[in-house]
């Protein structure tokens, strides 16, 4: 769902190509008073290497040919998220920031719906206990996701990034680049009878008018559905924005379970009718 009480039909997910890099230097940890300043410190190089990825003032992926095939959000896309009831004073204050950050020239919305992005999700290597150990690590990893839009091929941009990492590589150290996993990007047609249906569905439940929006995260069967069985596709989901995805404490409102539920009775309903 966009808000509480406002229901939406999705019509659009991003693809991904999800990361690992693991930076490798001496054969141990090596004592940083010692060994400082003889030898490259695959944790420096690994920090080296994230800073390039993307442009700190402008929020642009530095990947060479990242954008290449990137669709650009219609005209009727922008002036529709721009309609909607977001409250970005709000957004701050559930995530604890003073301020935002994304690729400059789009909205909020429209960076986390129509525009590829890249995120670390995950850094680790060297000392990480309690205290003080000075060491060099023998080795520093990071996890990195990309999120994509239509057009873009997660083995394409896999590529890509992992050209440009070793290029950028510092000297001293060995980069190993793994692609861990990918999902093609989605845009789903949503006119019809099925999708009317859905609006009809959503708004008897929720009594709102459901609003069309597109998502950030990925579901890779969605892009396999709609290449094999070539059959209308649906996405109709009752979470909401603070339900902490992916994070402690995740949730799901009991009353939009049940909602939910009701929602496809009605579906079922509007769809027999029409057949």
């Amino acid at each position: 769902m966009f808000a509480p009480g406002q229901p939406a039909l999705l019509y659009g997910l991003k693809g991904l190509a999800y990361m690992e890099l693991k930076v490798t230097g001496p054969n141990r940890d090596l004592h940083s008073g010692t060994f400082g300043g003889a030898v490259a410190n695959p944790g420096n190089a690994l920090s080296q290497i994230i800073a390039r990825l993307q442009d700190p003032k402008t929020g642009k992926i530095l990947v060479p040919g990242f954008y290449d095939d990137v669709r650009p959000l219609e005209s009727w896309e922008r002036e529709e998220f721009a309609k909607l009831p977001f409250d970005e004073k709000a957004y701050r204050a559930d995530l604890g920031v003073s301020e935002l950050f994304g690729e400059e020239g789009y909205s909020t919305l429209e960076r986390a719906w129509g525009r590829p992005t890249c995120d670390v999700n995950g850094i680790y290597g060297g000392y990480q206990g309690e205290g003080a150990k000075t060491v060099i690590p023998a080795w520093a990893g990071a996890k990195v996701s990309m999120r994509l839009v239509p057009d873009q091929d997660p083995g394409k941009i896999a590529r890509l990034f992992s050209d440009y990492v070793q290029e950028i590589a510092p000297a001293g150290v060995e980069v190993e680049v793994s692609d861990l996993h990918g999902a093609e990007p989605v845009l789903i047609d949503i006119q019809g009878p099925i999708a009317d249906a859905a609006m009809v569905a959503q708004e008897q439940t929720w009594g709102a008018r459901p609003v069309r929006v597109r998502e950030g995260g990925s579901i890779p069967i969605v892009a396999t559905f709609a290449k094999v069985l070539n059959v209308p596709i649906l996405l109709i989901g009752h979470g909401l924005p603070d339900d902490r995805l992916h994070a402690p404490n995740e949730k799901f409102n009991i009353s939009h379970f049940y909602k939910g539920i009701r929602t496809i009775v009605r579906l079922l309903d509007e769809v027999g009718e029409t057949a």
